[in-house]
C-alpha cells in the first residue's frame, strides 16, 4: 500500500501535537513512557523503536507498526511506533496489561459503508442532470427518482406521488420554511468520509454540478494532510449529496438540509478505507470548528473496541454535536459496529423503496432508527421495489465527471438521511429552548424515535422504526408521537 493510499499511517510517530493533547513532559511520565517502549522493543527482540513505512492489514484490520495508547491520567490517547517486526496484536496486550495504561488497541481500519449490488454502476445516458419529463403532466424533476424523499401516504399527484418507503421530506421542506430556515439554514454538518466533491482545483478535479461554494465551510483532508479534502471514490460526494444537494436549481437531484452548510473532513482513502488515529483527528476537527451534526458512513470490524474513536465521541456529545452513524452491511459487516455502537452515537439500518428492511440491513442493540438505503428487501416484504439512492457523484475512477450511478445503497445512504433530517430538527425550533449541549444531543434522538414509524419488527432490527421528517419538523405540540422508548 503506497503512502498516497493510507497518507495518516505512512510514517510511523506520534500523531501531531495539536489532535493529541499535550505530550508528557513530567520526569516520571517520561520514565512510564521509556519503560513501556521497552517492553515493546523486547517483544520485537530487543529491537529500538524506529520510524518506518507501515502497511495495513487489508480490509477492517489495523495499520502495521503502530498502537494506539492512553496512559492513566492523560487525555486523549496517542499513536506511539513499534519497533520494526513487532507484532501489534502481542505489544497491545502487552500495553494494555501495565497498570499505568488505560487501554492499548491496534489503529484499527474502517470501510465505508456502501452495499454494491449486481447492477451496472452507472447509467451511461444519465449525464447527472435532469431534464424535463416527456410525458405531460409527470414530474421532470427529483420526484421521479427520489422516492426516498416522497410522502408514504396520500393524497398522490401528478407530480408529487408517494413512496411506501418515504420519509415525508417534502413536508420537513414546508415546515422548515415557516419557521424561517429554509432547508435547515444556520446549521452545519460535518461529512467524515472519502472527501467531498465541493470544489474545482487546477485540472484534475471539478465541484459537482449540484453544489455551489458558498455551502460549504472549511474541511480538512487528513489523509492527505492538506486543506483540501476533494473525493477520488465518490462515496463522500453522494453522502453529502443526499445530506444537502441544492435545490431548485435545475441541475441533478436534491438534498434534505439543502440550505444547511457542509463541512468536506476527509478521513477515508480513494479506496473507502481510514485508520481510527485519521477518523479520530476528523471527529475533533468537525467539534472544534462548529459542526452540529457528524455524519459516519462507514464502520470498524465485528466486535472491534476503538477505545480512541469513543473517546472523541464523548467529547463531542459533551459540546452538543449530534453524531450519526452508519450500522455496517451484512457481507462486508458481521454485526453492527463501530462507530455506530459509540457512546451517544444514532446508529442507523437501512430500508428499501418498498417500507422494509433492506437485505444488507444488520440486526443489534445499536440500532436506533432505519432510513432509507434502497435495494433488495428482505424475504417475505409485501412490495419488490428496489431502486437505489439516487444521488449525482463522480462517474467511477474520476474525479472530474458526474453522473447519477445506479448502485449506491447500504447503511451508508441511510446514515445520510437521518444526519440532513437531524439538522432540519435542529433548525426547526421544535426542541425546548435553554438546552445544555448533551440534552440538545439527547432531544433530537428523542425526537427521531418518537416519531418514527414503526415497521412492526423487533427494536434489534429497526430501532424506533423508520424516520419521518415530516413530523421530527412538525411543531409542538402537535407532532403525534409513535415508536417507543429504548
Amino acid at each position: 500500500m503506497s503512502s498516497h493510499d493510507f497518507g495518516g499511517i505512512a510514517v510511523l510517530g506520534l500523531v501531531p501535537a495539536e489532535t493529541q493533547g499535550p505530550r508528557p513532559r513530567s520526569a516520571m511520565t517520561r520514565r512510564i513512557l521509556q519503560t513501556l517502549l521497552a517492553s515493546v522493543a523486547l517483544i520485537a527482540g530487543g529491537a529500538a523503536p524506529a520510524l518506518a513505512a507501515t502497511s495495513v492489514s487489508g480490509a477492517h484490520g489495523f495499520a502495521a507498526g503502530v498502537v494506539v495508547v492512553k496512559f492513566r491520567g492523560q487525555r486523549p490517547g496517542r499513536a506511539l511506533p513499534l519497533a520494526p517486526g513487532a507484532s501489534v496484536r502481542e505489544a497491545a496486550a502487552a500495553l494494555g496489561s501495565d497498570p499505568r495504561v488505560a487501554y492499548a488497541a491496534p489503529d484499527y481500519i474502517a470501510t465505508a459503508s456502501a452495499a454494491p449490488e449486481g447492477v451496472e454502476p452507472l447509467d451511461p445516458d444519465d449525464p447527472g442532470t435532469l431534464a424535463d419529463s416527456p410525458v405531460p403532466g409527470l414530474p421532470g424533476d427529483w420526484a421521479l427518482k427520489q422516492w426516498n424523499f416522497l410522502s408514504r401516504e396520500g393524497p398522490a399527484t401528478p407530480r408529487l406521488p408517494t413512496s411506501p418507503g418515504g420519509i415525508d421530506v417534502v413536508t420537513a421542506w414546508r415546515h422548515l420554511l415557516d419557521a424561517g430556515r429554509p432547508g435547515g439554514e444556520g446549521v452545519t454538518v460535518a461529512v467524515l468520509d472519502t472527501g467531498v466533491a465541493y470544489r474545482s482545483f487546477k485540472r484534475s478535479f471539478r465541484r459537482s454540478p449540484d453544489f455551489t461554494s458558498s455551502q460549504f465551510v472549511p474541511g480538512y483532508d487528513f489523509v492527505g494532510h492538506d486543506r483540501l479534502p476533494l473525493d477520488e471514490n465518490g462515496h463522500g460526494t453522494h453522502v453529502a449529496g443526499t445530506i444537502g444537494e441544492r435545490t431548485d436549481n435545475g441541475v441533478g437531484l436534491t438534498g434534505i438540509a439543502y440550505g444547511a452548510k457542509l463541512m468536506p473532513v476527509r478521513v477515508l482513502d480513494r479506496h473507502g478505507r481510514g485508520d481510527s488515529v485519521d477518523i479520530v483527528k476528523g471527529i475533533r476537527f468537525a467539534v472544534a470548528h462548529g459542526a452540529d451534526v457528524i455524519n459516519m458512513s462507514f464502520n470498524f470490524g465485528c466486535r472491534k473496541r476503538v477505545p480512541i474513536v469513543d473517546e472523541a465521541l464523548r467529547a463531542a456529545y459533551a459540546k452538543g454535536v449530534v453524531t450519526v452513524a452508519s450500522a455496517g452491511n451484512l457481507g462486508s459487516e458481521n454485526c453492527v459496529s463501530e462507530p455506530a455502537t459509540g457512546p451517544h452515537v444514532i446508529g442507523v439500518g437501512g430500508t428499501t423503496e418498498g417500507g422494509c428492511l433492506g437485505s444488507y440491513s444488520l440486526a443489534g442493540n445499536a440500532i436506533d432508527l432505519v432510513a432509507p438505503g434502497g435495494g433488495t428487501p428482505r424475504r417475505n416484504c409485501p412490495s419488490v421495489s428496489a431502486r437505489p439512492i439516487y444521488q449525482v457523484t463522480l462517474q467511477p475512477n474520476s474525479t472530474d465527471s458526474f453522473t447519477i450511478p445506479l448502485n449506491f445503497v447500504g447503511t451508508s445512504m441511510a446514515a445520510a438521511h437521518v444526519s440532513g433530517v437531524a439538522a432540519l430538527v435542529l433548525a426547526s425550533g421544535t426542541l425546548a429552548a435553554g438546552l445544555s449541549p448533551r440534552k440538545r444531543v439527547d432531544a433530537v434522538r428523542r425526537r427521531l424515535r418518537r416519531t418514527a414509524h414503526s415497521l412492526g419488527l423487533p427494536a434489534t432490527r429497526q430501532g424506533a422504526g423508520l424516520i419521518d421528517a415530516g413530523l421530527a419538523t412538525q411543531p409542538l405540540p402537535q407532532a403525534p408521537l409513535r415508536g417507543a422508548r429504548r
